[in-house]
């Protein structure tokens, strides 16, 4: 029986172990390997070698998270399409714009997500108007303009 991944070589990555070591890592993403050894009781090595092979593997990553208008993004946006045929060539055309950096398919009123994050409101303009209205495929959409960012966080922890 496989996971909600439906991949089984993912979700033998995924013991309690490993679960254990995201969960650390959730909590502190600078937390040393011993540390999360000593957390797990697993050598530093063991600890190491697990979460390269989570990171490989695409199950999990370690990054920076900041704040977009402390780092010169002054526009911050949701954008809603509303697209006709096949929606994968969609969300990879989007997904290799650089100012993009979240896409989902949806289901719902939108066919799609994405998030833009842009230096200007004349930025915005210019990705709305010349680059994403002019994917194949996309027939409307609705731009969420971010005012204040109230809650982001990423620890919602392992199943």
């Amino acid at each position: 029986m496989t996971g909600r991944t439906g991949n089984p070589d993912q979700n033998a990555l995924l013991d309690d172990t490993a679960k254990a070591i995201i969960r650390e890592l959730q909590l502190d993403g600078r937390k040393s390997y011993a540390a999360i050894g000593k957390a797990v009781g697993l050598s530093e090595a063991a600890v190491r070698q697990r979460v390269q092979r989570l990171t490989d593997a695409g199950i999990m990553q370690v990054v920076a998270v900041t704040d977009p208008l402390e780092m010169g993004f002054a526009r911050q946006a949701m954008i809603g399409i509303k697209a006709e045929g096949a929606l994968e060539p969609i969300a990879d055309e989007l997904a290799a714009m650089d100012e993009i950096e979240y896409v989902v398919i949806t289901a719902g009123s939108f066919d799609l997500l994405a998030e833009v994050l842009c230096e200007s409101d004349e930025q915005l303009l210019k990705v709305l108007s010349e680059r994403v209205r002019s994917i194949k495929g996309v027939k409307v959409t609705e731009t969420f303009v971010y005012l204040k960012l109230v809650k982001q966080t990423y620890s919602w922890g392992v199943r």
